[in-house]
């Protein structure tokens, strides 16, 4: 088994060493229908079996019960595993879709005593800022983060979906470890900016969605008439009407390489953004959510892909194809802002 294991990677200068690839685990209790809890359990034993060490939480995912799901499991293993969360989505009980976007500092101590109690643990081991709030300056709001790491509650600060100049301006307040945002072979706007601040900054990058939510696994024929009722990219425009069938016929290159490399689609993805590390000077850690043991054992092992410069050629064109933006509100985006 040890040959399966992962390699490992500093999550940007001076940020926790993980492996190389980490687990999203929003899936398992939000987000993408019902959820085999037993299954999802043995998901993570197997994933650190297998070196991943990074697990991905938030506070929103499930309003807190994502975070409730895995505490046994970080507590089990807590020397082994870096545990990252998140703060600045609120949800309304009432009308879960109304999302309201808060940084201010009184917010921020509030949502990290809520994620330590419902984890269990005396601290976080990275701590995101999940969504921008541009009515609060960046600096304010990292400066509250900072006063967490100070008290021994946070040991690395993390920010997602911000802009090139704002990762700037947060690193000028607090040395920041990772910026998480959505990278793919079908989401590629963060390489407009976002990428190269992060490499002058040292800064890691924690690519979300590496696999298109499922999209570049191949799953799909015509996505909206296959997924659950309860299943949010219903709402999302990639996986709607027309743009659903265009972008499912984007795949036949990367279904080409796979063949020749003996391997899956979602296995190729993955393979082309572990070799952008290397490509851009940067840590690229992806976190590719699963709930089934199978599935880590398939991800991890696109870590051993190689991809040639005729396959990298192959993909360049897909991004600039896909029909549909990211989120049907790009506003909270990094790409909404630039």
């Amino acid at each position: 088994m040890g040959s399966e294991k992962i390699e490992t990677v500093e999550l940007g200068n001076g940020g926790p060493r993980v492996g190389v690839q980490g687990l999203g685990c929003m899936g398992m209790s939000f987000a993408y229908g019902p959820t085999d809890a037993d299954e999802a359990r043995a998901t993570l034993e197997r994933a650190l079996e297998l070196g991943v060490t990074l697990f991905d939480t938030a506070d929103m995912y499930g309003m807190g019960e994502n975070e409730k799901f895995i505490a046994p499991f970080v507590r089990a293993h807590r020397d082994e595993v870096v545990l990252a969360t998140k703060f600045a989505i609120s949800l309304d009980p009432d009308d879960p879709a109304k999302r309201i976007i808060r940084n201010d500092r009184a917010y921020i101590r509030q949502a990290v005593e809520g994620s330590l109690r419902r984890l269990g643990v005396d601290e976080i081991d990275l701590y995101y800022m999940h969504r921008r709030d541009v009515h609060v300056p960046i600096e304010e709001s990292v400066g509250a983060m900072a006063e967490l790491v100070a008290e021994g509650k946070v040991k690395h600060l993390g920010l997602s979906e911000v802009t090139g100049s704002e990762l700037r301006a947060a690193q000028a307040v607090h040395p920041i470890a990772a910026l998480q945002s959505e990278w793919s072979l079908f989401s590629r706007d963060i390489e407009d900016g976002v990428v190269q601040a992060a490499v002058e900054l040292g800064v890691g990058l924690v690519p979300y969605s590496p696999l298109g939510r499922g999209f570049l696994t191949g799953a799909f024929v015509q996505a909206d008439q296959e997924l659950g009722a309860d299943d949010f990219r219903r709402q999302q425009p990639r996986f709607t009407g027309a743009n659903a069938a265009a972008n499912a016929a984007l795949l036949e290159p990367v279904r080409a390489i796979a063949g020749a490399h003996g391997a899956t689609p979602g296995q190729i993805a993955l393979a082309w953004l572990h070799q952008q590390a290397t490509a851009r000077g940067l840590a690229v850690v992806p976190i590719p959510g699963t709930r089934k043991r199978s599935r880590v054992a398939e991800n991890t092992a696109a870590t051993r892909i190689r991809l040639t410069e005729q396959d990298l050629a192959q993909l360049e064109p897909i991004a600039g194809q896909v029909a549909g933006a990211r989120y049907a509100d790009m506003t909270f985006t990094s790409a909404g802002r630039e």
